[in-house]
This record gives C-alpha cells, structure tokens and sequence, in this order.
C-alpha cells in the first residue's frame, strides 16, 4: 500500500511508503489533502522528478481489472464489475 503524494503547487508526485508520509506529518512538512485515496501534499519545494508508470488493463466478459505499475511495483489496482442485467431491462422497458 501507498501514499500518494502531490507537490506544493499541486502536481502529482509518485507515491511513497505509510511510514515516510507519517514521519513528513509529524514533522509538520505535509499535510493530508484527501482520506480516500489517501493523499498528502508538500509543503516544501521538491525537485518534481517523477518515473515512466505503466497502466495494463484486462477486459473480461463481466470484470475489468485495472493496474498501474512503476518499477515492478503495484502502485495501483482495483476490479469492475460490469452490469449483467442491461439487455433484461431493456426488453422490460
């Protein structure tokens, strides 16, 4: 799991590690933007570098699996289930 992070002008960062987010808190460097996803954002000027991030998606007849990589690991990942009962209510309808 990750903290996702935002630079003082507001522009995404990659994320970092729980531990290294509460340690930027307590020491009154950050502060949380967002609870869900969690996100913090800088209050200090940082460098802005971010690395190549890699988005896979797998479609499936009834769940669509989204990932987003960057140097092997998971940054993000989450499934979709698609509706089954479309076709049933438009012939209701």
């Amino acid at each position: 799991m990750f903290v996702f992070v935002l630079s003082k002008d507001g522009n995404p960062l990659m994320p970092t590690k729980p531990a290294k987010a509460r340690k930027l808190l307590q020491a009154g460097k950050a502060k949380v933007v967002r609870n869900t996803p969690f996100t913090i954002k800088l209050l200090f000027g940082s460098s802005g570098y971010t690395q190549p991030v890699i988005a896979g998606m797998d479609t499936g007849s009834k769940v669509v699996g989204c990932a987003a990589i960057a140097n092997g690991k998971v940054l993000y990942q989450s499934e979709i289930y698609l509706r089954e009962n479309v076709s049933k209510k438009m012939q209701e309808r």
